[in-house]
């Protein structure tokens, strides 16, 4: 009998590389030996398994048996981790539990069930609606409506093509005529745009490319997760992210599932939390990837009132409508009304459905009488009232369907009469009406629903509507209170330490709009907000308006946060912003005049002389700047929980939205001031790790004197000190340091990066700031 391998040790830190064909295992496995020095624990790949051909990011599986071939298959996985062990490293690896491509051609198992329909062995695997189908799929993937297209569906043998689509003929179907032939499949090849109201499949978002896959059966659970857990029971995989489980229909179940399966590997959870909600304790899950903790660090940088002033100066300048962009809860409304009933209208069009059926079949006379239309405008009006991205429990659902909420909702009924439809779906939604698997159904449904929604509403198209300031416009983020104050701060850290401290942290993931550093940078904006006024004024004055405003703001703080014209990564991430934003084109109904200025625009004026006045007053900040950068990347590195690294951000990495932020790595040619603080805190975090793990403790450290509100300081374990300069412009307007101090806890200190600097007892901050706008110091014992 083979001995049961011992658990792995929770990581230290972890490096996100993003894989893809031109950054395979084998590239990773060469930079084994340059991550091992920087000070990471562990590699933290994206997904593994085997992808759509050509997939630049891994998150469209095809086959859950199979490691990625265009990565270097099995073999290849096996060779980077052998390496890696070598060098002390281990391995965490991203998953996708929630879904799979729809690319019948790639994805077997969804061609089973297209050939043999519900009745096929992998019927179960997806989440599909064939009842509302009238008994076929809907494949979303004609150009034009069905009658213009025909022509270009062509039997082939046993299968069906389409352009470059390939589906299977159900047997004995050949040799139909072509529209007995479509009517007879268990699909139904249909225009894209149908996606948006006719779809009967669950997806990721509003991403029809993507389907939904049912991982709370157990079975679809061994079938999904049999290739991964062999190869953490081989010790091939040391740990687990958890991709995307707001999108699964019983996420606790699932992960507690996964916790049994695993053996209780380090696991955590991709989780957006509102400022105000917690991780639910009951999930077996070391933590979060770590969108709160940017959250927070993020914040601890901005200035709460130039911010303020900021927005001031931006609604005059863009003077945009206050539910489009001029005003944060009304703009998230705004946008929640319209993706609910226009790209989610299929998703709410079924729970109308689950609904109506459960009021029909209910013995509760007060359930009956309610029209499907009222109920889907009582499910609307709820939903783009959730503050989260779901609820989890009944307790949760009560939480945050409040009886306040179910009064707004049912203000939106002209006949309050017909408003007693709110509270048949909010019992629903609570479970007080009832507890069969179709109220189960309805309850999960909900709250996918829920999730779907708030993703698309706040983080695609409210972050690129309200911009006064584009650092807070990030996952986990509130731009309408961007700002965090230490002593929120310092209680965030406090009570992580105590509840999570395997947590992740992070500060630029694959995921982000901006990079650490390029959010660093717009942030000191926040510190002269009437500099910035003045900036923009000489910039319109000096050439091309541009198209509009709004676009103009987010182009010139885009070009203060990136630091220097580049038309081909400005353009596309300011195209990208536009069409997020949808207030002149969109990604479907795209205005090409509109468009073209914006191309115009960023050619004449951001990346023209103007442009230059932009990249002038950075220069004039870099070293405010700098203070953000290093301070954010030192807190980061050692506040509570288990640090994640983006590829490339040890040093200064200045990307934007993705797919600009997902370029092969190539590790740092150069040292930098930021590359040594990262590779020296890493390392002691490597031979220290009792001072930041579950066993540890975290003490804020306040200073004395005029200029204390801008020294942050807290100490790990009575053993490593930080300290960061906070709004060092700010600072610098006030006076300096002068004379504030920090009181060391006992003991002598020596720098981390400079072990000839020693400090001991009171210290003038100035002389800790001597070298940089931070600090770390180890305490040393027996000298």
């Amino acid at each position: 009998m083979t001995p049961e391998r011992p658990v792995p040790p929770v990581p230290t830190a972890t490096y996100r590389l993003q894989l893809q064909p031109e950054f395979p295992f084998g590239a990773a496995e060469a930079a084994v030996p340059y991550l091992a020095a920087l000070g990471v624990s562990h590699l933290h790949l994206s997904p593994v398994l085997e992808a759509v051909p050509g997939s630049t990011h891994g998150y469209d599986v095809v086959d859950h048996a199979r490691v990625r071939e265009e990565l270097g298959g099995e073999a290849g996985l096996r060779a980077l981790a052998r390496t890696a062990r070598e060098h002390g490293l281990g391995l965490v690896v991203d998953i996708v539990p929630n879904h799979m491509a729809a690319a019948p051609r790639h994805n077997r198992a969804l061609w089973e069930v297209l050939r043999e329909g519900p009745g096929s062995p992998y019927g179960r695997w997806f989440d599909i609606d064939w009842e509302a189908g009238g008994g076929q799929l809907l494949l979303p993937v004609l150009g034009r409506r069905l009658g213009e297209e025909i022509g270009q569906l062509k039997v082939d043998g046993d299968v069906l093509r389409y352009q470059d689509h390939v589906f299977p003929l159900r047997e004995g179907t050949q040799a139909l005529p072509l529209p007995q032939l479509l009517d007879a499949q268990w699909y139904r090849p249909a225009w894209w745009r149908l996606a948006r109201t006719e779809l009967n499949y669950r997806r990721f978002f509003t991403i029809s490319e993507l389907i939904g896959v049912r991982v709370e059966d157990p079975e679809v659970f061994t079938a999904t997760h049999a290739t991964l857990l062999r190869l953490l029971g081989e010790g091939v995989i040391d740990g687990l992210r958890v991709d995307h489980p707001d999108g699964l229909a019983d996420p606790e179940g699932y992960l507690r599932r996964l916790h049994e399966a695993t053996g209780g590997r380090w696991t955590v959870v991709e989780k957006i939390l509102a400022a105000h909600e917690r991780l639910p304790a009951a999930w077996p899950v070391a933590g979060t990837t770590g969108y709160d903790a940017l959250h927070r660090v993020d914040g601890l940088f901005t200035d709460p009132a130039g911010a303020a002033d900021l927005l001031g100066h931006y609604r005059r300048f863009a003077a945009p409508l206050g539910d489009r962009g001029g005003h944060w809860a009304s703009t998230v409304r705004h946008a929640a009304n319209r993706v609910v009933t226009h790209e989610l209208a299929a998703e709410v069009d079924r729970l109308t459905r689950l609904a109506s059926r459960l009021c029909e079949a209910s013995p509760d006379p007060a359930l009956h009488d309610h029209a499907p239309w009222a109920l889907r405008t009582a499910l609307c009006e709820l939903l783009v009232r959730l503050e989260v991205y779901r609820p989890y429990t009944p307790e949760d659902a009560a939480a945050v369907l409040t009886e306040e909420v179910a009064e707004e909702a049912r203000a939106a009924f002209t006949v309050p009469e017909e408003g007693h439809a709110v509270r048949v779906v909010r019992d629903l939604a609570l479970g007080r009406a009832g507890d069969g698997s179709l109220h189960s159904e309805f309850r999960a449904r909900f709250a996918q629903t829920a999730s779907a929604l708030r993703a698309k509403s706040v983080e695609d198209t409210a972050f690129y509507r309200y911009v006064p300031l584009l650092s807070a416009n990030e996952v986990g983020g509130d731009p309408g209170a961007p700002a965090v104050a230490p002593e929120d701060f310092h209680a965030y850290c406090a009570r992580v330490q105590r509840e999570w401290p395997a947590t992740g942290t992070a500060l630029s993931t694959h995921d982000t709009k901006r990079s650490a550093d390029v959010r660093a940078a717009v942030s000191v904006l926040t510190q002269c907000p009437e500099r910035w006024a003045d900036v923009l004024a000489e910039v319109t004055r000096a050439g091309d308006p541009g198209p509009d405003p709004h676009l103009v703001w987010v182009a010139w703080q885009t070009l203060f946060g990136l630091g220097h014209a580049d038309p081909e990564r400005l353009g596309g991430a300011l195209l990208k912003h536009v069409r997020e934003a949808g207030l002149h084109t969109t990604w479907t109904e795209q205005d090409p005049a509109y468009e073209e200025a914006v191309a115009a625009f960023v050619a004449q004026g951001v990346c023209g002389a103007p442009g230059r006045l932009v990249t002038q007053a950075r220069d004039a900040l870099a070293p405010h700047i700098r203070a953000n950068v290093l301070g954010a990347a030192l807190v980061q590195l050692t506040m509570p929980g288990v640090p994640d690294l983006y590829q490339g951000t040890e040093g200064e990495y200045r990307a934007l939205v993705d797919p600009d932020n997902r370029r092969p790595f190539a590790p740092q040619e150069a040292s930098s001031e930021k590359a040594d603080l990262t590779g020296a805190t890493l390392r002691l975090r490597g031979r220290r790790p009792e001072v930041f793990g579950a066993s540890g403790t975290y003490t804020p450290l306040g200073a004395e004197g005029p200029a204390a509100a801008h020294c942050v300081a807290f100490v790990r374990s009575g053993e490593v000190l930080t300290a960061v300069t906070r709004l060092s412009l700010r600072l610098a307007e006030s006076g300096g340091w002068r004379d504030t101090s920090l009181a060391l806890p006992p003991g002598r200190w020596v720098d981390a990066l400079d072990p000839e600097r020693r400090f001991e007892g009171h210290t003038l901050v100035a002389e800790l700031f001597a070298r940089l706008p931070v600090a770390l110091l180890e305490r040393v014992t027996g000298e």
